[in-house]
């Protein structure tokens, strides 16, 4: 959201109201599950979540509202 992004780093691009209301609409009426797939160097979990059987990392990516960052997607 606007003001997150620490001085100095590139952030991601686009509007992130528009990346949140998409995945509301994404998730809207479904049961979202989230299955742990590693730990990251600082101790974080790595998860993969679905909305159904829809993979939202991928549909996010797919629909421009979210960069593959730290890793390549499995779609």
């Amino acid at each position: 959201m606007p003001g997150a992004c620490r001085p100095g780093r590139q952030c991601t691009p686009g509007d992130p109201f528009a990346a949140r209301d998409h995945l509301r609409a994404l998730t809207a009426g479904k049961t979202v599950v989230c299955r742990q797939l590693d730990t990251d160097c600082y101790g974080r979990a790595v998860v993969q979540c679905f909305a159904g059987e829809l993979d939202l990392s991928c549909a996010m990516v797919r629909g421009g509202f979210a960069v593959e960052r730290y890793g390549r997607l499995r779609c």
